[in-house]
């Protein structure tokens, strides 16, 4: 069988996302990759879809145990014999597990980083025929990332153990420095890289003003629905808090952190994925790895202390490629607090990273220019335009010319040496009469002193904005100093004027309306509705989450293309040849009767 048929058979795909071919036809010829995709940009076909070419087990490595369950349920409902190897697994689950490996009958296998390492599980490994080994949410191996985890850093020896074994490391969330220190500890610098974009452009972002955030928050759930979300907090007691007030307000919602049971978090988990409740209230211990593609709303009530957090937890929304929002609500005070609890720490090096971290995180909540500009720059990539979809681009700020202003920075830059960062240059600017500037004799500078016509919160939103435009960048592993780009010197030889977004201190609310969740036209809404509640008595019935039987996007384009027969219903994406069989013939009947009415 060809890979473009596994795709269409056993998946239910119609055609292979950008670099998707690539990555898998690299993977089958024995080659290493590193693949550096958005959150539902379909990293893990990248990996299920040739361990079903390939002879011998795909093992894959991943952190969490709800995302082991998660694919393997999904994997079982698309026909393919997988398992979780961790420690839920009782005596006799092991040795079913255990059996399976020996006999080949098993063709991928999930486990913890931990397990993975273990002495006897490499000694397991090694009286059997490895075929691929991928390593999820790889950006766990790197003390740059957001998310570093010391088992994860023991994997670097995987190249050596397994010299012969393609290794695909995978992540969605790494900025340039995060991606470099991954294909070293991982021995991939020699690894063919796949990059796609990691723009989610049906994610609407939107920053608020904090203020009576409750009051916010009710009235932005107003707006949603009965649709799943995820409302992040930073503290237990204010998860508890939240999702008793929301329950109190008619909302089907319930509280997630690490304070509760397992087994609580675990109900709680399990009845968000199937639909019994649609808003989970969470520190961020909830949802990496969260394979709901139904989620249509993150909103984070309190500040995230980096924006690799932000930009993966805001990812969870909209996995299946249908409009979703993500909206964070800022105040100064959270600022405050993030930094004074990041001072508290003693490992400088790591506080100089996270401090960084936070800074970059704080200057996307003040930004004025496009929200997905900053976000995507922050992770090495440049956007064109503008995005259209962020509360920056549907009620943009008033402009002003800067070419004056934005000299007057970059000349600033440059004479304090490009060896400060930005508070320092601001203060020089404001002729400010701090230690530092005594110190380094920075008030003797020609640019001391010439930027009195703006406050120094205009002159931070300035000089930020002229990070995201790419006239400065910030160096992390240099104490976040201010470095000149090739850019800022056109903006000094008068090749090109220069237009930023006027300071301002409030956000203006949108007041586009949001586009409509399903993309359905209202006669076809009374249609959507009778397959979900279908497919959630299928998914009862079989004790899985909805989605395991048909994601919402292939609910809405059951409602487009009305399919009336087997080939036909064949055509939709999601329904493969085994979901055919086992739930065609129902679905049909629902569509044939509503078409047959009209």
């Amino acid at each position: 069988m060809s890979i473009h048929s596994t795709l269409s058979q056993v998946f239910g795909l119609q055609k292979f996302r950008l670099h998707q071919e690539e990555i898998i036809r690299q993977v089958l010829a024995g080659g290493d990759a590193f693949v550096l995709m958005p959150t539902g940009g379909g990293k893990s076909l990248c990996y299920q879809l040739p361990a079903l070419h390939l002879d011998g087990l795909t093992i894959v490595v991943s952190p969490l145990i709800s995302l082991m369950k998660d694919q393997v349920d999904a994997l079982h409902g698309n026909g393919i014999n997988a398992a979780v190897y961790n420690s839920t697994l009782d005596a006799s689950a092991v040795k079913l597990v255990l059996d399976s490996i020996h006999d080949g009958s098993l063709k991928l296998l999930y486990v913890a980083p931990e397990r993975m390492m273990r002495a006897g599980f490499l000694q397991l490994l090694e009286t059997i025929p490895v075929a691929l080994i991928a390593i999820d949410e790889a950006h766990c191996v790197s003390q740059w990332g957001h998310d570093f985890r010391p088992e994860y850093a023991a994997l670097g020896q995987l190249r050596e153990l397994f010299p012969k074994v393609p290794l695909l490391a995978l992540t969605a969330t790494a900025d340039p420095q995060t991606r470099e220190d991954i294909a070293q500890v991982l021995g991939l610098q020699a690894a063919k890289q796949f990059s796609t974009s990691f723009d989610r452009p049906n994610i609407r972002y939107t920053v608020l003003e904090k203020h009576q955030p409750k009051s916010q928050l009710l009235r932005f759930l107003g707006h949603q629905g009965e649709h799943s979300g995820i409302v992040y907090a930073l503290s237990r007691k204010r998860v508890e808090e939240l999702a008793e007030h929301l329950s109190e307000n008619g909302y089907s919602a319930a509280a997630y952190h690490a304070g509760l049971a397992a087994g609580r978090r675990q109900q709680v988990q399990e009845d968000f994925l199937r639909d019994d409740v649609s808003i989970v209230v969470a520190t961020v211990a909830f949802g990496m790895g969260i394979d709901k593609p139904n989620v249509r709303f993150v909103v984070h009530y309190d500040l995230p202390r980096h924006l690799e957090g932000y930009y993966q937890e805001t990812g969870r929304a909209g996995r299946d490629g249908l409009p979703a929002e993500a909206l964070l609500l800022y105040g100064l005070a959270d600022a405050a607090t993030a930094r004074y609890q990041l001072e508290q720490g003693n490992n400088q090096n790591q506080q100089r990273i996270e401090s960084h971290k936070l800074n970059s995180m704080i200057a996307f909540a003040e930004s004025l220019t496009c929200r997905r500009r900053v976000l995507l720059g922050y992770l090495g990539e440049n956007l064109s335009e503008d995005c259209g979809n962020c509360d920056i681009c549907l009620n943009p700020p008033e402009r002003f010319d800067a070419t004056e202003a934005g000299k007057k920075v970059i000349s600033c830059v440059y004479r304090v040496g490009q060896s400060f960062g930005i508070k320092h240059v601001v203060d020089v600017l404001r002729g400010a009469d701090t230690a530092g500037i005594r110190k380094f004799n920075h008030q003797s500078l020609s640019t001391y002193g010439i930027g009195m016509e703006f406050s120094h919160a205009q002159w931070m939103s300035i000089t930020r904005q002229l990070i995201h435009r790419g006239y400065l960048k910030q160096d992390i592993a240099a104490f976040s100093v201010l470095k000149l780009t090739q850019q800022a010197k056109m903006l000094l030889r008068d090749t090109e004027t220069l237009e930023l977004a006027q300071p301002r201190v409030t956000e203006k609310v949108r007041k586009k309306p949001t586009k409509a969740a399903l993309d359905l036209p209202p006669e076809d809404l009374d249609l959507f509705e009778a397959l979900r509640e279908l497919r959630k008595q299928l998914a009862t019935d079989q004790s899985v989450p909805p989605y395991v039987i048909f994601g919402d996007v292939s609910l809405v384009e059951m409602c487009l293309a009305k399919p009336v027969s087997t080939v036909e219903f064949l055509q939709i994406n999601g329904v493969g040849q085994l979901k055919l069989e086992r739930y065609g013939e129902a679905f049909l009947a629902i569509i044939n009767k509503l078409v047959q009415s009209e």
